[in-house]
């Protein structure tokens, strides 16, 4: 046998495995989700400091001058950077009458 034939043989029997792995995946069925899993409700927390700070990017340039703006930045700025609240300091989400 020469090179090229080889070759077209090699490269038939790819073309046919690649054919019957593509067919074997096409008639495998995908699991069926757990019914009782996908029932369950997502749990959403109420966080104060959320709407805080929501409160505040609606209020546009007015919010950097309100002192409880500037406690929910610095509050959510510690969040993110997982440092603790200053002692003697009261966070900004507590702080907030309604």
């Amino acid at each position: 046998m020469d090179g090229k034939t080889l070759a077209r043989i090699g490269a038939v029997a790819f073309v046919a495995l690649a054919i019957t792995a593509t067919a074997i995946d096409m008639n495998r069925s995908d699991p069926i989700p757990d019914s009782a899993l996908s029932k369950q409700p997502s749990i959403v927390r109420h966080d104060p400091l959320d709407e805080q700070l929501t409160r505040c990017s609606q209020a546009g340039e007015a919010g950097a001058a309100d002192p409880q703006c500037l406690k929910a930045w610095a509050d959510n700025r510690r969040r993110f950077l997982g440092q603790p609240p200053m002692p003697g300091e009261v966070s900004a989400a507590r702080s907030e009458v309604r």
